[in-house]
């Protein structure tokens, strides 16, 4: 092993320590009305959960899971939400992320589709890209192994829900729409400007409503393709509440502290479209 990965990979052994050290469950604090969530800000503080392993089938893989602590009535989680890293891997700004579904009342399992790897540059980017999605059958593997870890945590909740969301940003939303194609392990699909489809044949394949969002100004996702997503989606007869904002970039939600004038108020919006759409799909007690 050379000096520099050595000193990597005992740099990612004191953080994973520092992380299981801080893991407790996320106090209940969902959002106010008018307020998006302090890590897409670029606010939040250190991500309070913990690695997990959750699947056994690749040893290298290792999520990140954030528990709520509950709202004091009912203690139970509202459902579970599975984030979907983008194209650099799984780092602190979706930790963090998955620390604010907490404090909404999910449990949150951010999943490692990269074993353990992250990118620092375009061109690690697309080679882990390339690399992961030149296996799709094992990307569903995972993500069903992620699925069924948050299911079997959810039944232990006694009437609780057990419905599980998939959610993903750029090369995460477009797997989470495979996810969608692909698996009927889970009960909810969130996809954040990634890549798309337009045969309603495919379509057929999905059992659940999507949602999306998506940015008017994506020079890799324009809005025609996204036009042409929904009309399969309607002809396949799926529900779907998918937007397009005007005047933001590819990227705009998950880090608005980019732009923040231009980003935050169709990230708000946004929030609070997925904040319903994750009540009706998920969460018993809204029913």
């Amino acid at each position: 092993m050379s000096q520099r990965l050595g000193y990597l990979a005992l740099a990612g052994s004191v953080a994973l320590l520092n992380l299981q050290i801080l893991a407790q469950p996320i106090p209940y604090k969902p959002t106010a009305e008018d307020a998006v969530p302090p890590a897409i800000l670029g606010q939040a503080g250190a991500p309070m959960g913990e690695p997990l392993a959750y699947y056994p089938a690749n040893a290298k893989t290792l999520g990140y899971l954030a528990q709520p602590q509950g709202d004091g009535s009912d203690t139970r989680a509202k459902g579970a939400v599975i984030l979907i890293h983008e194209w650099n891997g799984l780092v602190d700004r979706v930790r963090q992320v998955a620390d604010a579904f907490a404090a909404e009342g999910y449990l949150a399992l951010a999943v490692d589709l990269y074993s353990g790897r992250t990118g620092s540059n375009r061109d690690e980017n697309m080679a882990l890209v390339g690399e992961t999605l030149a296996q799709p059958e094992e990307i569903i593997r995972n993500l069903d192994a992620a699925a069924h870890y948050l299911k079997s945590r959810l039944g232990e909740n006694e009437g609780g829900s057990t419905k599980v969301a998939a959610i993903g940003w750029c090369y995460g939303g477009g797997v989470a729409l495979s996810y969608a194609l692909g698996s009927k392990n889970h009960d909810a699909t969130a996809i954040f400007y990634g890549r798309l489809l337009d045969d309603p044949e495919q379509m057929k394949h999905i059992h659940h409503e999507i949602y999306g969002t998506f940015a008017g100004l994506d020079k890799g996702i324009p809005p025609a393709q996204v036009d042409a997503f929904v009309a399969a989606l309607r002809k396949a007869g799926v529900p779907n509440d998918v937007h397009i904002y005007d005047d933001v970039k590819h990227g705009f939600w998950l880090h608005v502290d980019r732009d923040p004038e231009t980003n935050l108020a169709p990230a708000l919006n946004a929030w609070q479209r997925l904040k319903a759409y994750l009540e009706r799909n998920l969460n018993l007690r809204s029913l």
